[in-house]
This record gives structure tokens, C-alpha cells and sequence, in this order.
């Protein structure tokens, strides 16, 4: 199951500071949009959902907007010199076609920057709150699988659905695509701002964070 992600000081130390043209896929109400502006990014915010958009919009979190599904991004070839995907690839039915429209709008000097979260946890549970609380794995962690759940945080409820597969299939589709990983990261959360329901993840990664570029054609 997806949890909240962190983002701040370590996702744009990370991403680094750029000055070229950005595209943030998947970009919902813009966060992720609003922190690759600060690192001095140009940056086109897309997202399929209508509503999301315009809450991107209405907070000026980029500079061009458009609704569109990662899949089919109405760009033309090797437009960005960044696009990022954050916690996104685990809501497509087809994660190869997705980075196979990724590469297409990268220029051959480009990078793409992916969050997932780590597919080891979509199959466990800690077994309490406590900060030694064991973590129980359920099922197996290979193969293809829809996932389906509530995160509760502030009072606030949201549903996740999408799905969990191994690192190896991400591997794969990256390979098919013609893109290469070059960086990762599992990033420490940060505990600050009230966020100590994120403690038990300082035990195991929940997320992994890549940077990938597109191999020599």
C-alpha cells in the first residue's frame, strides 16, 4: 500500500539545482511541481484527473499545465531535460509504456527521477506501534499484484488502489525502454513538523528513489 512520501530538503537535494525545462507526470495538486520550481526548474505540470489540475493550478505550482495520462503525453520528442515521476508507477496498469513515453520526451542529455514505494512493504505490516514492533510479511513479495487500502493521517482519509510488483519488473521495463539507473537512494524520513507516525519507517526503507538516463541510441 502507498504511504505519504517525503519530500522537502532531501527529494531537491536529490533532484539538484537545474535551470532547463522539467515535466512532472502525474503532478496531482503540485508538490512535486512547487519543489522542482524552487530547485529552478521551468516546469509543465500533467496530470489526468481534471480537479487535481486546476488545485495545481490555482497554487501556481508550475509555469504550463496540461491533462494528460503518462502514457500518452502530448509532447514532442525529446522536449525536457527533466521528468520526474513521483509515486506514481504503482497507480499505471502499464509501466512499460509509460517509460517508454518518458524516454521519448527526454532530450539525450536528460534524467528522469522515479519514487516508488519500496514493493517489500506493500506485502507486510508492522505488528504494532511501538518502535520495536516486528514487521510481518504476508503472501509473497513476487509476481503482479493489486493493492487496495485507507491511509489515515490528521484526521484525513485517502484511498489508494494500484498495484505491487517486484524491483525486478521496474528493472525490466527501464532496460525495454532504453533507460539506465545511474543513482538510488532510500530515503530516511524526516520526524519534523509532527510527522513522528513516520517513525517505524526509519527501521527499513519505504521508499526508493531513482535517477535514470537514457542510454546511447
Amino acid at each position: 500500500m502507498m504511504h505519504f512520501g517525503p519530500i522537502g530538503a532531501s527529494l531537491a537535494a536529490f533532484i539538484g539545482r537545474g535551470n532547463g525545462k522539467a515535466l512532472d507526470v502525474g503532478c496531482g495538486e503540485g508538490r512535486i511541481s512547487r519543489e522542482l520550481t524552487a530547485c529552478g526548474f521551468e516546469v509543465t505540470a500533467v496530470d489526468p484527473i481534471s480537479p487535481l489540475l486546476r488545485a495545481a493550478i490555482e497554487a501556481q505550482s508550475a509555469r504550463n499545465y496540461a491533462v494528460a495520462s503518462a502514457t500518452e503525453l502530448p509532447f514532442d520528442n525529446a522536449q525536457f531535460d527533466l521528468v520526474v515521476a513521483y509515486n506514481l508507477l504503482m497507480n499505471l496498469d502499464d509501466v512499460p509504456s509509460a517509460l517508454k513515453e518518458f524516454r521519448r520526451v527526454l532530450r539525450r542529455t536528460g534524467q528522469l527521477i522515479i519514487s516508488i514505494s519500496h514493493p517489500f512493504v506493500d506485502h507486510g505490516r508492522f505488528t504494532g506501534k511501538e518502535m520495536s514492533s516486528p514487521f510481518v510479511v504476508e503472501g509473497t513479495y513476487f509476481g503482479r499484484q493489486s493493492f487496495n487500502g485507507v491511509e489515515e493521517h490528521d484526521g484525513l482519509r485517502m484511498h489508494f488502489a494500484g498495484w505491487s510488483q517486484p524491483l525486478e519488473a521496474y528493472g525490466i521495463a527501464l532496460e525495454e525502454a532504453g533507460l539506465a539507473i545511474t543513482s538510488l537512494r532510500e530515503p530516511v524520513p524526516d520526524l519534523d513538523d509532527g510527522r513522528n507516525h513516520m517513525a517505524p519507517w526509519l527501521r527499513m526503507p519505504l521508499f526508493r528513489w531513482l535517477k535514470v538516463r537514457p542510454l546511447a541510441l
